[in-house]
Order: C-alpha cells, then sequence, then structure tokens
C-alpha cells in the first residue's frame, strides 16, 4: 500500500472565487465567524497575514473531535487565486509524515470552481486516506458561500467589507 497521495475535490461557487480567495489570503481570522463548527479559531503565530512564511495556529473540528493545526503559508498565487499551506505541527502530524492543504480557483463559462488539493505521506499503512480532512474543505466552502449569499442577500456587503 502507498503511503503516498493526492485527494482532490471540486465545488461550484457562486459566492464567487475572488471572494474565497482574498478570504483565505488575506483574513482566515474571519472563517470561524463564517464556519464554526468547523473552525474555531485561527490565530498567526508568525510573520503577517496573507504572506508566504506566515504561521496560523487553527483549532478546528473533525469527524466530532477537536483539533489543533500549525501551518505556514507555503506558497501564494494571486493569478491562479492559490494559497498552499504546509502542516508542521499539531494532530493530523500524529498520522501523516507530511500534510498540505491547498486550493485554486478557475473560472470556466463564467463559473468559479474551488479546487481542495490535499497532499501527504501518511506514517504507516494503517493510516486511513484524509477523506475527514478532505469533507471538511468541502464543507468549509459550501459555509463561505452561504454566508456570503445571505449577507449579500441582506444587504450587509461582502464579507471582505
Amino acid at each position: 500500500m502507498a503511503l503516498k497521495g493526492k485527494l482532490t475535490a471540486q465545488i461550484e461557487m457562486k459566492a464567487g472565487g475572488d471572494l474565497f480567495h482574498e478570504l483565505f489570503r488575506y483574513k482566515p481570522q474571519e472563517i470561524p465567524n463564517i464556519s464554526p463548527t468547523t473552525i474555531q479559531s485561527c490565530d498567526l503565530h508568525e510573520g503577517e497575514w496573507g504572506n508566504v512564511g506566515s504561521v496560523y495556529f487553527w483549532n478546528y473540528t473533525l469527524d466530532g473531535k477537536l483539533g489543533v493545526a500549525k501551518e505556514v503559508i507555503e506558497s501564494i498565487d494571486d493569478e491562479k487565486k492559490s494559497v498552499t499551506f504546509k502542516v508542521i505541527e499539531g494532530d493530523l502530524m500524529k498520522l501523516y509524515k507530511a500534510f498540505k492543504a491547498g486550493f485554486h480557483v478557475e473560472t470556466h463559462g463564467g463559473i468559479d470552481l474551488v479546487t481542495w488539493t490535499l497532499e501527504y505521506e501518511k506514517l504507516n499503512d494503517d493510516v486511513e486516506e484524509p477523506l475527514l480532512v478532505l469533507g471538511s474543505c468541502i464543507k468549509l466552502a459550501k459555509d463561505v458561500e452561504a454566508h456570503h449569499l445571505k449577507a449579500t442577500r441582506y444587504g450587509q456587503g461582502s464579507l471582505l467589507a
């Protein structure tokens, strides 16, 4: 059985991919307000919000269990609307030797698509594929979209205002 793997999921984003990218790049500390059942907090530990090399500390819930992750922003590409985080400490590191989570936004026929990609190396063959993590990424994208659509419907403007 392979220890290295890659999982990908793509979600249509009616609220706009630019918004999604800008939220994760510049204001990830707002995500707990948008998806509190998935993310409880995001704190800046080093660097500045939205810069490569900055370190964030996340408190999250996965499969009903509280967890933590310390991540460094590994790359940002504003043209491709992408951000990649590398997990450097936390609960995932108990199961994975290496773990990266990233997304990019692309537009096809006027439709914005958010593509999440998880790259990982399991510590051993007994570790399951991180399907629950990918499911949380999908839920997070849907929560961001629902929050933004609700805010614009009720005249509250953008999440990033």
